[in-house]
């Protein structure tokens, strides 16, 4: 069975309208939310959203994202084909991270220029629906992805910046915050290892907090530091939200300092 899985900053209601348009065309396809609440606009969010969960869905699987508030202007439409996988939405680097991942940097990536798969009708402000969701959900069907267009490398391009390790202190940027108010980095595991290892104290907005396996080795309200699942360097609380504790949001920098003893 072909699977489309959908990631907006859409809430409640519009994501209905986009799974309407894609069981038109294809009716068998299994649909997955991956979520539909990012916060509004924010397509760093949105684009570590979809990173971090690319590699558990199958090879054919249709990824459709669409954080887009370029929607109606000169932005273009794009299709992207990536080791298998596909992704369809906006070209504001949203979907960037996800395929370089599956296929490093030989991932292809189409302008959607074929108005023989939307509709007739299409509305300045709901591409979603009346691009995106189409244009995937054919995709699923069977369709050559060369199909929606030509071939494009001026794409906009987007990643997460890279940690910068110097003598005792690994500098980086806050990349993500889940809805456990957990502070995801982008700060590789494999960095804060060349830093420090479990059991040592490290000095984070002027907290001393240890690095440790996970969240139940430190008794509840305290600030711990880990490994996330997607690999990065995390700050937590345990049962608790961080991100409120130390006052932070996505994009702001963080440095993480060894303390020795």
């Amino acid at each position: 069975m072909a699977v489309i899985t959908l990631l907006t900053d859409f809430g409640s209601l519009y994501p209905a309208a986009m799974k309407g348009v894609i069981l038109k065309i294809n009716d068998s396809v299994d649909i997955v939310d991956i979520t539909h609440s990012i916060p509004q606009a924010d397509i760093y969010t949105g684009a570590f959203s979809l990173y971090s969960i690319v590699e558990y869905f199958p090879e054919g699987t249709v990824h459709i994202g669409v954080v887009d508030p370029g929607v109606g202007t000169e932005r273009r439409p794009v299709a992207i084909r990536a080791g298998g996988h596909y992704f369809v939405g906006p070209d504001n680097g949203l979907m960037i991270p996800a395929a370089r991942k599956i296929e490093n940097n030989n991932f292809e990536v189409f302008d959607i220029t074929n108005k023989s798969l939307t509709g007739s009708k299409i509305s300045a402000t709901f591409h979603g629906r009346d691009i995106f969701a189409p244009v995937g959900a054919h995709i699923s069907n069977g369709l050559n992805i060369e199909n929606v267009g030509h071939r494009i490398d001026d794409y906009i391009d987007l990643d997460f910046g890279k940690a910068k390790l110097q003598n005792d202190t690994v500098e980086g940027r806050i990349i993500y915050i889940d809805d456990f108010g957990n502070i995801i980095t982008n700060i590789p595991a494999e960095t804060i290892f060349k830093l420090a290892e479990f059991g040592t104290y490290l000095k984070i907005f002027n907290k001393t907090i240890p690095l440790l396996q996970s969240y139940g080795f430190v008794n509840e309200k305290e600030l711990i530091a880990l490994i996330s699942s997607s690999g990065f360097f995390e700050v937590s609380v345990n049962k608790g939200n961080a991100a409120n504790k130390l006052n932070v949001d996505v994009n702001d920098k963080i440095n993480v300092q060894l303390l020795k003893n």
